[in-house]
């Protein structure tokens, strides 16, 4: 063989081998998502590119498994060892996934993490774990907050209300007969009580009690919930469909007119404002009995105890949640971005904004507990919908919640 050959054959022998490590070098991180609209996966391609350029030693292998089979896909992973390296997952599911002992705490690179300075005030709290550890990077959020006609607060001269007493009291004035208002019959307050109205009860109630054993039974919270009740029964400031209303129809009932008031969040904005301009405003949601409570909706990234590729998993967590590709993340969901310098660039209108940042130092998330799924999917709505139609009182109601939580 002939030096030339050798030589070609020797550089021929370098690339092949250096090839190789380079391949055996890369690390795949397995990422599960799921995003409503196939359209948007798009935007998690854009970002998994820019990433592997930045880490050329790392490669995202990103999956977006469908909503609706979306935790049941993860649990069934979990269990048979073979969960994702990264998911997004919510904090309802964190006592669970805890004690299975399948999620990793990254509290410690969380304290050398530059973005942290960054996240929206009280995000982290939110989100500790019951032992003080940190398992879940956020990574979108919701906050319930009250949005208003403020045509209407104008009109009749009234301000937003910051009180209980203030929102019954707006909510009086806003109900009127269609022939004072134009020829529509308008109430003040768009009243949830089919299922996912626990969010608009919360304020009012959990803002006065907790799920300690006996505290939803106790005097003050009965009284609570009897003043939410009364809302529809005695004042007749919500719409006799309340009891069966759900997002729909609440928020189609305050699009056109038919209502002065609703609780929701950010992920309203864009048709709120497509509908009514600056017709409609927003605000924290009211206090009451001396207290606040709004409820916190969240999805944060956590990584998976089995991951093999921890260094790398951590690097794509902290990277979908810094400011700019936060922001774009949240292009996909309509959910509101997790850093301070993020919310400035945020499409919805600054008002809307406002009212979610405003809403953290009070926001939190149910109980997180196993009976919260139930309480959701069933207690709440089927026991509320009862009261509002006289069937049960309110102490009976708020018996059937406490025992729900407190039973063993």
């Amino acid at each position: 063989m002939s030096m030339k050959i050798r030589h070609l054959f020797g550089a021929a022998l370098s690339a092949v081998a250096l090839a190789c490590t380079s391949a055996s070098a890369q690390q795949i991180v397995n990422f599960w998502y799921h995003v409503d609209n196939a359209e948007n996966t798009k935007i998690m391609d854009e970002l998994v590119k820019n990433f592997e350029t930045k880490n050329p030693g790392i490669k995202i292998q990103a999956e977006n498994v469908p909503w609706n089979s979306y935790f049941d896909k993860l649990f069934i992973s979990i269990a048979g060892g073979k969960a994702p390296d990264v998911a997004v997952t919510r904090l309802a599911l964190q006592p669970q996934l805890l004690e299975m002992g399948a999620i990793e705490p990254i509290t410690k690179q969380l304290a050398s993490w530059p973005g942290k300075a960054d996240l929206a005030n009280n995000l982290l709290e939110i989100n500790k774990a019951s032992d003080g550890q940190y398992y879940y990077m956020p990574l979108q959020y919701v906050a319930i907050y009250l949005y208003y006609r403020a045509d209407l607060f104008a009109k009749y001269k009234l301000k937003p209300p910051a009180t209980c007493e203030d929102f019954l009291a707006a909510a009086k004035k806003l109900t009127l007969p269609a022939s004072a208002n134009g020829g529509t019959e308008i109430y003040g307050f768009g009243m949830r009580g089919g299922k996912g109205g626990h969010d608009n009860w919360g304020p009012f109630v959990l803002s006065q009690t907790s799920v300690a054993p006996g505290a939803m039974n106790s005097a003050k919270a009965v009284a609570a919930n009897n003043w939410y009740i009364d809302l529809l029964r005695k004042h007749k400031v919500a719409p006799p469909s309340a009891p069966n209303d759900g997002f729909n129809e609440i928020i189609s009932a305050f699009k056109s007119g038919r209502t002065a008031m609703i609780f929701h969040h950010i992920g309203s904005a864009k048709t709120m404002s497509d509908a009514l301009g600056d017709k409609v405003a927003a605000v924290p949601v009211p206090s009451c009995g001396g207290g606040r409570w709004t409820y916190f909706g969240d999805e944060s990234t956590t990584m998976f105890k089995t991951s093999k590729v921890k260094e790398a998993a951590w690097k794509w967590m902290s990277f979908l949640s810094e400011s700019e590709n936060n922001l774009r993340f949240n292009e996909a969901t309509g959910q509101l971005t997790v850093t301070k310098s993020g919310s400035l660039k945020v499409p919805q209108p600054a008002r809307f904004v406002k009212a979610t940042m405003d809403s953290l130092p009070f926001a939190k998330p149910l109980p997180l507990v196993p009976q919260t799924a139930d309480f959701v999917s069933s207690v709440w709505p089927t026991n509320m919908q009862r009261a509002l139609n006289g069937e049960i009182s309110s102490a009976e109601m708020m018996s059937t919640l406490d025992k729900h939580y407190n039973t063993k």
